[in-house]
């Protein structure tokens, strides 16, 4: 989580260096009469707003930058559970019963599968770390039966859940609100 802000930072900084350089560079030319220098103004602040409107639109394509962040408690669930049918709230027809506790996004790719309130809408991709892996999870909401800001990972059986997941403090970021970051301003 914190080297995928330190490359946004990185890659935003260095936007950000290369328009500063480009005013710059932009103010050292000599000699032109006033009337090209102020024709030259106009299109460096032209050139200057593009720059910023396509910083702005980067960011938005920029699938790992969080729209939200929360912090809840994470716990694991199995799809053997007593009360589980071994279909998904989100996706009935996605059948878990058999162990499966992955699901494959047509944009996050190969994503873990959780459970949350209401609060996140079905589809959503949220991104944590885990005791479970050095790399973050990458998971999305496809279940209900959990309150407030929780999480639940669906995992392959209750006994793998209970021994290797338990309960734990997380904070999350919210990477799509959704099926989609269209919605986003």
């Amino acid at each position: 989580m914190k080297l995928q802000k330190f490359r946004t930072l990185v890659n935003y900084s260095s936007k950000i260096t290369f328009l500063v350089l480009f005013v710059v560079l932009a103010n050292v030319k000599v000699g032109s009469s006033v009337a090209s220098v102020a024709n030259k103004a106009d299109q460096r602040v032209t050139s200057l707003s593009l720059m910023a409107m396509q910083i702005e639109e980067d960011k938005k394509e920029d699938i790992y930058a969080p729209v939200a962040t929360y912090t809840g408690d994470l716990t694991g669930y199995g799809a053997n559970c007593p009360l589980c049918n071994g279909t998904l709230a989100c996706r009935p027809s996605y059948y878990v019963k058999d162990g499966t506790d992955t699901y494959v996004d047509a944009t996050y790719g190969k994503v873990r599968i959780v459970a949350s309130s209401k609060n996140l809408a079905c589809g959503s991709i949220v991104r944590f770390q885990s005791k479970l892996s050095e790399n973050p999870i990458y998971a999305i909401v496809l279940d209900r039966g959990v309150l407030g800001t929780d999480l639940d990972l669906l995992t392959p059986s209750e006994s793998y859940a209970s021994l290797n997941v338990g309960r734990s403090k997380i904070t999350y970021d919210v990477l799509r609100e959704g099926w989609s970051r269209s919605n986003e301003s």
